[in-house]
């Protein structure tokens, strides 16, 4: 059990016992000490204060010298500040955790809770590559995924592809027009990309046209329907819809460069998918739905014809589930495909990793969802993030303007070559090495300045700012696992291993500081699962360096005080390394052994 834990048992018995109260461990809060402090873990008694009708520093008195008088061996003292209890713990208690958890392979992580979570993440468009914003898609679902398989669930990864509409048929359209039978393998060209290049070629096309019919005195709406290209577009979707033969030749076909393209990116940055679904194969999902919902009056008919759900009691306001023309629309698909997902994978939770501009939407989806009493309607949780920008501002994929995924993973690595050569210190490398070690740095510095911000707010991502190996950021982290690495070789002959060691020597103010980091680990991991938030880990083990770092300025670890000192930094350092290795695998990122 760890001291969060042990703490907030011992407290609520406490309180139960001197004030006849019914609470539970849940009911306690209790954080790390802040550093103005003396103590290493606080309770905080707001909470009780008006309930007890007692003034913090009464109860918190109280509470503390019972507390202590009954665990000598987990505490050695206490103090209040206002309404906080400070509490100081044994060096006993550390050492033994120490001995406990220093060698255990998988710290931090969490036995199977029998849970079922399904992580729905990426859901790219076909009519173009990946992009800036896809990367924060990808590095947050698949980061939240295996932070929640680490707290014990079965997770499943899911992507949607959006495969169909309009603007897929945009870029069929200018391919036909203009390629002259080109293909991705003629041009040497990689198949999204490709793609992508007709889609931007068809909007520079229909703005000429639009130009042009506005210059012959068209208005511009008149313009914008009349324009050749875009009325060769709407024929085609309508085309693909029958199932007009050579449409869905040529889409397959345009489709088929377009996923060899994805399937290389994802395998460049480290995604993956369990399964994955295509908006073709589910638009049609959803229609029984509105059928039942109408049975049971969830949904109303209006004398068009058209199916509607009025949600004005829940502060939202009626929303389209069925056309006059009896076709469905996007939240009937999400609504059909949601039930599909159950049927399948039988997850108690649907985290959806979407963009915050569609909340409303994902809002519409859980309410209509529970109103149909669908299997975990409540587990439905939309993990908003805000948008990326660059310095320059923001992107427009129809003007070709965004950055493309695979343009800036090559760019930072590159960042990371120059940046390390700068430094000097990978003489001994070999060429693969060297190419291996560039590409560990440049993709974790992109991945972890990514994910070091708390997903609702937006972001601007800065390529130099993130490959830094003194600021918040991954290569820093991954120095210090380096650096530690190689404390461990040169110390290999004199490492105690995981043997039992007897402690006697008092701890010191840095050595504790690192042993409590690496003890609220678990907690953290836990904390990141619960609240969908992988910036919790990174600001964790971006602290967790920083504070190894100062330790090993401070305390000589080679040449220590005398033996015991020595094995206990020896220990330290290894847990540390651990605990940043899993701690950054988490987030997706690998941490080289030496830098």
């Amino acid at each position: 059990m760890s001291a969060v834990l042990k703490i907030k048992e011992v407290t609520s018995l406490a309180i139960n016992q001197l004030y006849d109260c019914q609470l539970v461990p849940g009911d306690i809060l209790v954080n790390a000490t802040k550093p103005e402090f003396e103590g290493d873990y606080t309770v905080v008694l707001f909470a009780f204060i008006k309930q007890l009708k007692m003034s913090p520093e009464q109860l918190g008195q109280e509470l503390g010298q019972k507390i202590l008088s009954e665990h000598p061996n987990l505490f050695t003292g206490f103090n209040v500040i206002k309404g906080f209890l400070n509490f100081t713990l044994s060096d006993r208690y550390w050492y033994a955790f120490l001995q406990d958890s220093a060698d255990k392979t998988h710290y931090g992580t969490a036995e199977p809770n029998g849970q079922k979570v399904m992580v729905e993440y990426s859901s790219p468009n076909t009519n173009k590559p990946l992009h800036l914003g896809h990367l924060r898609n990808n590095f947050l679902g698949r980061s939240i995924a295996e932070i929640l398989k680490a707290d014990g669930y079965e997770v499943t990864k899911t992507c949607i592809v959006n495969d169909r509409g309009i603007h897929i048929c945009k870029s069929m359209i200018a391919w036909q027009w203009f390629a002259n039978g080109a293909t991705p393998e003629s041009t040497h060209t990689k198949g999204d990309h490709f793609v992508g290049d007709y889609y931007v070629k068809f909007n520079d096309v229909f703005k000429q046209q639009v130009e042009t019919l506005l210059a012959a005195g068209k208005s511009k709406e008149e313009a914008e329907k009349e324009a050749p290209i875009m009325k060769a577009t709407q024929q085609m979707l309508l085309d693909w819809e029958a199932g007009k033969p050579e449409v869905m030749e040529l889409w397959k076909k345009m489709n088929s460069w377009v996923y060899a393209g994805f399937e290389e990116t994802y395998q460049r940055i480290g995604s993956d998918f369990d399964k994955t679904y295509y908006e073709s194969n589910t638009y049609l999902l959803g229609k029984d739905l509105v059928e039942s919902g109408l049975a049971s009056g969830v949904f109303f008919q209006k004398p068009d014809g058209s199916v509607w759900i009025d949600l004005t009691g829940d502060g939202l306001d009626e929303k389209l589930v069925r056309r006059k023309d009896g076709t469905s629309v996007y939240i009937t698909q999400d609504i059909g495909l949601a039930v599909q997902k159950q049927k399948e994978f039988k997850a108690s939770q649907s985290i959806y990793v979407v963009g915050d501009e569609q909340n409303y939407h994902f809002k519409v989806l859980k309410l209509i969802c529970q109103k149909l009493q669908l299997p975990a309607a409540d587990g439905i949780y939309h993990l908003s993030y805000g948008m990326v920008e660059l310095p320059t501002g923001k992107m427009k994929s129809r003007e070709g303007t965004v950055v493309d995924a695979d343009d800036l993973v090559a760019e930072m690595v590159n960042i990371a070559r120059q940046k390390t050569e700068e430094l000097g210190k990978v003489k001994d490398f070999t060429r693969e090495e060297l190419e291996e070690l560039y590409d560990i740095i440049g993709l974790g510095a992109l991945k972890f300045f990514l994910l070091r911000v708390d997903p609702k707010k937006k972001m601007v991502f800065n390529p130099e700012e993130s490959i830094d190996f003194h600021g918040f950021t991954g290569p820093f982290i991954q120095y210090t696992h380096a650096r530690i690495k190689s404390i461990l070789r040169k110390s290999a002959q004199t490492d105690p291993g995981d043997k039992e060691i007897v402690y006697t020597q008092p701890l010191l103010p840095l050595e504790k500081e690192l042993t409590l980091q690496l003890e609220m680990f678990p907690s953290v991991l836990q904390e990141a699962a619960q609240e969908h938030d992988p910036s919790k880990v990174a600001i964790y083990v971006f602290n967790l360096a920083k504070t190894f770092n100062s330790f090993y300025t401070e305390h000589s670890i080679g040449n220590a005080e005398n033996g015991e000192k020595k094995e206990l930094r020896l220990r330290l350092s290894r847990f540390t390394a651990q605990v940043i290795k899993t701690s950054m695998q988490v987030l997706g990122i690998r941490v080289p052994e030496r830098m």
